[in-house]
Parts: C-alpha cells; sequence; structure tokens
C-alpha cells in the first residue's frame, strides 16, 4: 500500500482501549511492516495519552484535543478527523467495532468514498478479512477490490499491537465546532458499570432466566470477582427484570469473544448465541440436559447453578489464593 494506513483510537476511562491495540495490528497485518501506519486520537486532556499512542506505532499520532471533544459525539468526532481523513487520502482506516466504532466508521468511509468491512475477527495475508456471519454460523472472507477501505476489528480476536522503536511522532491538530452542530455531549453516565469492560474482559460470566431475580446473579458477581471477570446476561434475563439492559448479550445486545464464556442458567436462544458463539471456551450450567446452549458449549455442567456456581467460586478461591 502506497498510500498511509490510518487507525482511529478510542478513549474509555481516561485510558486507551484495547481494541485500539488489536486495531493497530490489524494494520499491521493487513498493511506489511513497512507500511506507514498513523493514528488519531479524540478527546480533552489528552496529551499523555497521545504520546502512549505513539510508542505502538512508528508514523505520526494525530491529537485531536478539546474541551468539547471529551464524550464521544458523533458529528462532532467525524468534523475532528475530517480534516486529517481528507488530508492523507488513507488507504485503509481501522476501528474497534465497538458502539463508537460502528457509529463512527460509515461517516468515514463517506468522507473517502469508501467501501467498508465490519465485524473482522482475523486477516490473512492478501488482505483477506473474515467475519461471522448468520449468528456466527458461519464465516465470510472478504477484500476490497480497489479504492480505499474502512475496517472495524470485534475486540478480544487480534492480538494487541507491541511497542515499537523508534515511537512516532505526535502532531497537535486544532478543533472549531462546525457552525451546524446542533448538540454537545458534555458527560456520558454509564449503568450498571462493572470492574471489568464487558466488550473487553478475557471471562465472561453470564446469567439467563434461571437466575429467577436479581438477587440470583449475587453467586455471578462473587464468581466473577474472584476471576477477574464481567458479569453479562440474556436478553431473557434482562426483559424479566433481573439487570440492567447494559449487561444484555446477543443480537439486539452486545457481541463478545472472551477467552472462556460462562453461562448459568442461559438457555442458548440463537439470539443470545449471535453476541457469544465466537468465544474461545463455552461452559454451559443448566438444570435442562437438553438445552440448546449445550449445542456450542465445549464444557457443560448438568446441575443446579445455585450449587454449582458457589462450588466452583469454591474452588476457584482456593487455586488463586
Amino acid at each position: 500500500m502506497s498510500q498511509p494506513v490510518l487507525v482511529i483510537a478510542e478513549v474509555r476511562a481516561g485510558k486507551i482501549r484495547q481494541v485500539t491495540l488489536e486495531a493497530l495490528q490489524g494494520a499491521r497485518l493487513a498493511a506489511g511492516d513497512s507500511a506507514e501506519i498513523s493514528a488519531v486520537i479524540i478527546g480533552s486532556g489528552i496529551t499523555g495519552l497521545a504520546g502512549e499512542l505513539a510508542g505502538y506505532t512508528s508514523g505520526k499520532v494525530y491529537a485531536v484535543d478539546h474541551p468539547e471533544l471529551a464524550s464521544y459525539n458523533a458529528p462532532a468526532y467525524l468534523h475532528a478527523v475530517k480534516g486529517i481523513v481528507e488530508e492523507l487520502q488513507p488507504s485503509r482506516v481501522f476501528l474497534g467495532h465497538t458502539a463508537e466504532g460502528r457509529d463512527l466508521a460509515p461517516g468515514i468511509a463517506a468522507l473517502l468514498g469508501a467501501g467498508q468491512i465490519s465485524d473482522v475477527i482475523s486477516i490473512e495475508s492478501g488482505e483477506l478479512y473474515k467475519r461471522p456471519i448468520y449468528a456466527g454460523k458461519a464465516f465470510e472472507e472478504k477484500r476490497f477490490l480497489s479504492g480505499s477501505g474502512v475496517v472495524t476489528v470485534r475486540p478480544n480476536n487480534i492480538p494487541p499491537a507491541a511497542l515499537v522503536e523508534p515511537a512516532g511522532e505526535v502532531v497537535d491538530r486544532s478543533y472549531t465546532a462546525p457552525g451546524d452542530l446542533r448538540s454537545i455531549v458534555r458527560d456520558v453516565v454509564r449503568k450498571a458499570g462493572g470492574k471489568v469492560d464487558l466488550a473487553e474482559a478475557k471471562i465472561v460470566i453470564s446469567g439467563g432466566r434461571g437466575v429467577k431475580s436479581s438477587d440470583g446473579f449475587k453467586p455471578l458477581d462473587e464468581l466473577a470477582d474472584v476471576l477477574g471477570a464481567a458479569v453479562g446476561a440474556s436478553r431473557g434475563a434482562c426483559d424479566a427484570g433481573y439487570c440492567d439492559y447494559a449487561l444484555q448479550i446477543g443480537q439486539t445486545g452486545k457481541v463478545v469473544t472472551p477467552e472462556v464464556y460462562i453461562a448459568c442458567g442461559i438457555s442458548g436462544a440463537i439470539q443470545h448465541l449471535a453476541g457469544m458463539s465466537q468465544s474461545r471456551v463455552i461452559i454451559a450450567i443448566n438444570k435442562d440436559a437438553e438445552a440448546p446452549i449445550f449445542k456450542v458449549a465445549d464444557y457443560g455442567i448438568v446441575g443446579d447453578l445455585f450449587e454449582v456456581v458457589p462450588l466452583l467460586t469454591e474452588e476457584f478461591r482456593k487455586v488463586l489464593a
């Protein structure tokens, strides 16, 4: 690729998200080690983060720092990146396949007149992008035939980029709000925030209708504390009022690909499988031996989650002590 490759960084809670480093590695896999890979970081008070990001790319890191960019706002962020994209005319733009990345990517594609490939889980030689389809039951491999391309990378699938020498150069870019900007996001309040980000967690423990009540999540929370895991839920559990919809995993919720997924009291409807079937290892705990979740599970325990989960917590606590 003769044109540069660009990665759009994502910041949360004052830190560069892991998926940004995975997108950087995806850019290297697609473009080759000799390609010029630059990055854009947007936010407020991000000078230190821009320097940190520069350690992962030998190209330039464009820092757009402004108080009005403290929280994600699609029109403002697109305007912030517009001049950089139009100036560089990158051959590829990589983002995380997150709520923010999915929102911003089509706008960048429109600026470039580019194609887009979303939810990529691996990149093969010859720039072949692999992504799941049909709720994870099949995969397709796609490539760009010509022109620029925008790619979103699913978290926890591509290894994060390593530090490089020499580090890249930080370039500060100014920001002036567009005249037609209709709103400014002053703050974002996250509901049901756990200790571990659900989308990027290495271990996820989810509860379904089998937890029976909001109190039924307590054993799952205790196991999650021991394992350093995130807690999720099926739509059935959310609809029943057992937990907040912020925890929902599935076709209409979050898509997760942890190293270990523990499904507790989840039957395994196809809508739920769409959000977790690509997990490395799936462990199912259910009283119903015929539950569909066992068909996709690597390991299954037929039993009452209220008996099994506390036993697992006790044993893991001993092992990890």
